[in-house]
């Protein structure tokens, strides 16, 4: 079994997460990360909103389905800037921002919020949500929910004799599913303790508040068989596809393309924790009345389905899955059939214990 990195995630959840931020040196109001310049073909006006974004595979497809028809439809002109959080939360700490609109995980609004950073929303401006139907978990004093990734079990469908794991019991038992297992470390995501307690047992309603010495014992009776602590998405895919494991904890979409290239992987979507991304204004932004706007067409319907046509994303509107063709609406975790099946993670509870319980998970994995 690997000794699990110590990397940045690790560090900053260790040091109580964006908290940490507010100590940091200040910056200057330029140079800092990746940006682009995302025009649309119908762009006709002087107007320009600047968007965080994660970049990438996920900044290429919001390209395609947000901000090119946003800027076609309104004029307005995109810009797209890669940036960590530190570095933001320092510039909006300032009273400079560099970006206008911020596209992170819910999880991190709820920081941003700790620390002031983030302008209260006007509902009123936000037309989206209720034609949208977001749901009211997902509709927050500064930010809304747009999609979500879930994580759940990804194994390979030749390893267990027609046999398929469906739960995260199953998931626990070696002997009749046999094989390495893999799970994430805290440079990757948040400790999965909640599949430790559905395995023992707890139903999904009655998680939280987590009992973590519990989760501990039965997460150490796997510890012996988890051969790596993965901390990129790709990793637990590149795991299964070369057999080191025949079971991982997975986000859900990542698994589409190896079956594509017809490796023998499949998901169960049991027992799934939900993790929400969407839309925040930066606190002091330039250009407050183009953020809103272009926080109101991502939200839509139609936009949220646009997306998963470029990007394995789960709309938080269920509208948008009906706009979806059939084969999508099957490949997405987030549609009527599926969503039963899993569990939003509880944002107040792991902000209160993600320090202590990353320490600790730390640890626990060495053993």
């Amino acid at each position: 079994m690997s000794d699990p990195q110590i990397g940045r995630r690790a560090l900053l959840r260790g040091a109580g997460g964006l908290a940490a931020f507010a100590a940091l040196p200040a910056l200057s109001g330029c140079g800092t990360g990746t940006s682009r310049s995302v025009a649309g073909s119908g762009g006709k006006g002087g107007k320009t909103v600047v968007v965080r974004d994660s970049g990438g595979s996920y900044g290429a497809a919001l390209q395609k389905a947000i901000y090119t028809p946003f800027t076609q439809e309104t004029g307005i002109q995109v810009k797209v800037l890669n940036l960590d959080d530190a570095p933001l939360l320092a510039q909006i700490k300032q009273g400079r921002p560099q970006c206008d609109l911020i596209n992170n995980s819910m999880m991190s609004h709820t920081k941003y919020v700790q620390q002031d950073a983030l302008e209260k929303l006007d509902l009123d401006r936000v037309k989206s949500v209720k034609s949208a139907k977001i749901p009211e978990a997902q509709i927050t004093d500064h930010a809304i929910g747009a999609a979500f990734y879930g994580q759940c079990i990804g194994y390979r469908t030749d390893a267990f004799g027609g046999k398929k794991p469906e739960s995260w019991a199953d998931f626990w038992d070696t002997k009749v599913f046999k094989g390495g297992r893999s799970m994430v470390s805290p440079d990757g995501d948040l400790p999965e303790l909640e599949f430790a307690l559905l395995a023992d047992g707890v139903p999904m309603d009655k998680l939280y508040p987590l009992d973590v010495d519990r989760a501990f014992k039965v997460l150490t009776r796997l510890r012996g068989d988890i051969k790596k602590y993965w901390d990129s998405g790709p990793l637990p895919g590149v795991l299964l596809s070369r057999q080191e494991v025949t079971m991982s904890t997975v986000w859900d979409g990542r698994l589409a393309d190896l079956q594509k290239q017809g490796v023998p992987v499949e998901r169960q979507l049991n027992g799934m924790r939900r993790q929400f991304s969407g839309y925040a204004i930066a606190k002091d932004a330039a250009n407050i009345d183009a953020a809103y706007q272009l926080m109101d067409f991502s939200l839509r319907a139609e936009s949220q389905a646009a997306l998963v046509k470029f990007f394995p994303s789960n709309p938080s509107s269920p509208v948008a899955y009906a706009k979806l063709t059939e084969k999508e609406r099957s490949a997405s975790a987030g549609a009527p059939k599926y969503y039963d099946k899993g569990f939003d993670a509880d944002v107040d509870w792991w902000l209160k214990n993600e320090s202590a319980v990353t320490k600790r998970w730390l640890e626990w994995a060495r053993g």
